[in-house]
């Protein structure tokens, strides 16, 4: 069941990244060939509806502008389509994490899409044996460059791109919001790290955080499984 589950997550993540790839891509391409028709330039984060808007206030006169306009007109179409698909696939998301039973989303700056991520990224959180483990499947174990006096650790380029990416998200949140992340960042900066280093080390400590949310959702799936009350579950 829970295979079943991290694998369902796992194409719904897939597919929900390949159309926010390909979104992204029609609206570059949407917003240079409007650029090129505009004299007075279209500013940065057009949307399918603002495109249309604008398309309408131009009038092509050239063979090539009538040429640009129809094409305008086929990838807001499908700009539209895809921006009809996005919410049922974060829709199914969300009714999949509900049958994994996930506490992931209780961390500030880890929603569902994040959750997904991680959940299908992971599989089984027993295949690692520490929270060191973790790290470095997840890339935010920090690696040694320091030189001479100076102790510094650099961002590890290994590990779970994807999964790096949602930790990367959840501490920026962190430090932007009053939260104790922004407590510990605030900490490492007053030990004189950089900024940069100050976040690897929340990122870091954001792992640890998710590995004990991860073990504690597989323990209480492994009590209701075996019958455990709440007690022994917590005596565990």
């Amino acid at each position: 069941m829970l295979e079943d589950v991290t694998d369902t997550l796992g194409l719904l993540v897939a597919r929900r990244w390949q159309l926010v790839s390909h979104r992204h891509q029609i609206a570059c391409r949407v917003h240079a060939l409007l650029a090129d028709m505009c004299p007075s330039g279209v500013k940065r984060g057009i949307t399918a509806d603002l495109a249309a808007r604008k398309l309408r206030s131009i009038r092509p006169v050239t063979l090539t502008d009538h040429e640009r306009r129809r094409s305008v007109v086929e990838l807001v179409e499908e700009w539209r389509w895809i921006d009809r698909r996005v919410p049922g696939v974060e829709h199914r998301i969300r009714e999949t994490l509900e049958v994994h039973g996930t506490t992931l989303t209780d961390i500030i700056g880890i929603a569902d899409i994040g959750a997904a991520t991680i959940i299908s990224a992971v599989g089984d959180v027993h295949r690692f044996p520490s929270r060191g483990h973790f790290a470095a499947f997840n890339g935010t174990a920090p690696l040694d460059a320091s030189s001479g006096d100076v102790h510094r650790h650099r961002l590890s380029r290994k590990g779970n791109r994807q999964l790096n990416a949602v930790l990367h998200i959840a501490a920026v949140s962190q430090i932007r919001w009053d939260t104790p992340g922004r407590a510990y960042y605030r900490r490492k900066l007053a030990e004189h790290k950089t900024t940069g280093e100050a976040r690897r080390a929340l990122k870091r400590q954001l792992s640890n955080v998710v590995y004990r949310h991860l073990l504690a959702d597989a323990r209480a799936r492994e009590a209701v499984r075996g019958g455990q009350t709440g007690t022994e579950l917590a005596s565990a």
